[in-house]
């Protein structure tokens, strides 16, 4: 069950973290919580699964990433994590994760890279093919073709009953 407190927290994080060495400290200046307080309840609320996950939204354009592609795989499942692990390695890609295969669409693996051209993407493919073993994959290079709105989470508080009774 949410509180007052959690409610104010969700709010705050639902704007993103702030670009500074202790974001959950300044959030905790901002709506007077401590910074270990902040933790406990992201934690607590993450364990509960009212939050399903805290990441990263790259606005890669205004950091000059002119170019960036999705490249799904077709890859044994036994052989996701493996793949996983060693793709996230790589500082060039910024997201990495499975999906399920659907009859239309049999890819499983995917992972987004980011670079200042086109270019500069295929070759960064290129080294993860020869350093993972993927080049023998099937596979698709998905280039974006217009940059959406990127936010995070929209957490909202359910009514109650006696709320929605009013």
């Amino acid at each position: 069950m949410l509180d007052a407190r959690d409610i104010e927290l969700l709010a705050q994080v639902s704007d993103g973290l702030p670009l500074c060495p202790r974001p959950y400290a300044q959030i905790g200046m901002a709506i007077g919580m401590d910074e270990a307080e902040i933790i406990s309840r992201l934690t607590l609320l993450k364990n509960q699964g009212l939050i399903k996950r805290l990441g990263v939204i790259v606005k890669h354009r205004p950091l000059g990433y002119r170019a960036n592609a999705m490249i799904v795989w077709n890859v044994p499942d036994g052989l996701i994590k493996q793949l996983g692990r060693h793709i996230s390695r790589f500082s060039f890609v910024t997201l990495c994760y499975q999906r399920p295969k659907l009859p239309i669409w049999p890819y499983n693996l995917y992972c987004m890279i980011h670079g200042k051209d086109r270019a500069t993407v295929l070759a960064q493919l290129a080294q993860l093919d020869n350093a993972c073993g993927l080049a023998n994959f099937e596979r698709q290079i998905l280039f974006s073709r217009r940059c959406f709105k990127q936010r995070g989470a929209v957490y909202q508080a359910q009514q109650t009953q006696e709320t929605a009774n009013g």
